[in-house]
């Protein structure tokens, strides 16, 4: 079955303005998910690594891109398609809670 990263972003803001009941539900939705093998995470504090030519190692905090809402968290699902993929994301909290989910198609070799 195809794979798909997602990237959810969000702020507590958007989140607490969002009703419980809604959240409960998108909650208990990524309970399902993970409980179905989807891998899931809290966005940590990134570090930008670079190799240049493979010869010196370079590092710097902080994200490499930036948003108008912060990076709230990571998962990789199984969809049958992208449209499948679109829907189970949509009922996740970052999209109910006045966030955004990008969902990438992870093609693998």
């Amino acid at each position: 079955m195809p794979k798909f990263v997602t990237i959810g972003y969000g702020d507590r803001a958007g989140y607490e303005r969002t009703g419980r009941a809604v959240r409960d539900a998108a909650h208990a939705h990524d309970a399902e998910l993970l409980a179905g093998g989807a891998v899931m995470g809290i966005a940590g504090t990134p570090v930008q690594v670079r190799n240049p030519d493979g010869v010196r190692i370079e590092t710097k905090d902080g994200p490499f891109l930036s948003s108008v809402l912060p990076v709230a968290g990571f998962a990789v699902i199984e969809a049958a398609d992208l449209a499948e993929a679109i829907d189970v994301v949509s009922r996740s909290p970052c999209a109910v809670a006045h966030g955004v989910v990008e969902v990438w198609p992870l093609e693998t070799p």
